[in-house]
């Protein structure tokens, strides 16, 4: 008999609490153990009845959720989904909710709450069970600088990663470790609009390299990481010598916008085998067709091990699907990234 995942929704909202407690209520393989309108009697609750996951509210009186949160992975790490608010604030207290040890959230719908979390039940109830299955991983110490660098200066590579679950915190590490002379990188994150812009710019304070949100038609420089906007699918497109980013509508590509397969894809496709495909944690199987065509272009994959990795969907379905080369530990790919693209030995130029 397969276990039930024990949920409490801590929220300040009645109208959320309570339909956030219907969804729940509504799954077969889920239990609703509570639904605490704050902190305190949330403390309680987690005491008595040790839920697998929690819902948590960011902003809530008293104690605001990410007091309540860091206290709750100091004393007692527990899965979290956080709930937050679609606005520049929401998503940089959102960020550092995940940086505290939140596994994932969703965003409140800013009209018609009712209607909004309804329309994403399916993947609110994904977002839990997934949360209830993900690895919580240690605190990670502030990086230092890094300690690698690349032989080679050039606009020919192109290194192309995509993430989603735990992928926040994934990216931070490998990213902040890269050297300021990197090839040009260009990543996909599943978030929502707004927040790419913001989580981008966190990046930016932490990374030797620059990191910025995409934009339509630059060119893409060495030394340089480009986030997918929340909203638009990220393209990498020959102009010549150079290659430059191509920003697109649409529909979703393996349920995403925007979709690591269409990056990876369009990565093949312009660079071949110059080009170096990464795929982190994350839940779900976007990335791996994608991984495939980098591996039959000719270019180099690595694939994030599940012992790193928060959720091990993403890296696994690309390793099952073929297309990876080489597993490696989160904390090892850096070194990795920089020793094959020097032995590819590429010459000077931008």
């Amino acid at each position: 008999m397969t276990k039930k995942i024990k949920v409490l929704v801590v929220d300040d909202s009645a109208l959320i609490r309570s339909l956030l407690s219907e969804i729940v209520r509504a799954e077969s393989d889920f239990i609703l153990v509570g639904a605490a309108p704050d902190a305190y009697i949330a403390k309680d609750m987690v005491n008595t009845y040790s839920p697998d996951v929690i819902t948590l509210d960011v902003e809530m009186p008293k104690v605001d959720g990410l007091t309540f949160l860091d206290r709750l992975m100091k004393a007692r790490p527990t899965p979290v989904l956080m709930v937050s608010s679609l606005t520049e604030q929401g998503a940089d207290v959102t960020l550092k909710a995940l940086e505290l040890g939140a596994v994932d959230f969703f965003p409140k719908p800013k009209l018609d709450i009712a209607k909004g979390i309804e329309d994403y039940r399916c993947e609110i109830v994904a977002k839990i069970r997934s949360v209830a299955s993900a690895k919580l991983q240690q605190r990670p110490l502030k990086p230092s600088p890094s300690p690698y660098t690349f032989k080679f200066k050039t606009t020919e590579k192109i290194i192309a990663i995509g993430a989603s679950t735990g992928g926040t915190e994934a990216l931070k590490s490998l990213l902040s470790q890269m050297p300021v002379d990197s090839p040009a990188i260009v990543f996909t994150q599943h978030m929502p609009p707004g927040f790419t812009k913001t989580f981008a710019e966190r990046l930016n304070t932490h990374c030797a390299i620059s990191v910025k949100e995409a934009q339509d038609g630059e060119r893409l420089l060495p030394g340089c990481a480009y986030l997918a906007p929340g909203d638009l699918h990220l393209l990498v497109v020959r102009s010549g010598a150079d290659y430059r980013i191509k920003l697109i509508d649409g529909e979703r590509v393996s349920g995403h916008k925007p979709s690591v397969d269409v990056m990876f894809q369009s990565v093949a496709q312009a660079a071949g085998q110059n080009a170096l495909g990464v795929i982190l944690t994350g839940m779900g199987k976007d990335g791996a067709l994608g991984m495939l065509d980098i591996a039959h272009a000719g270019g180099i994959t690595m694939a994030q091990d599940e012992a790193s990795s928060v959720i091990f969907g993403m890296p696994k379905a690309a390793i099952e699907a073929g297309g990876v080369q080489m597993v490696l530990g989160l904390q090892d790919m850096p070194a990795q990234i920089v020793k094959t693209m020097n032995q590819l030995g590429v010459e000077y130029r931008v």
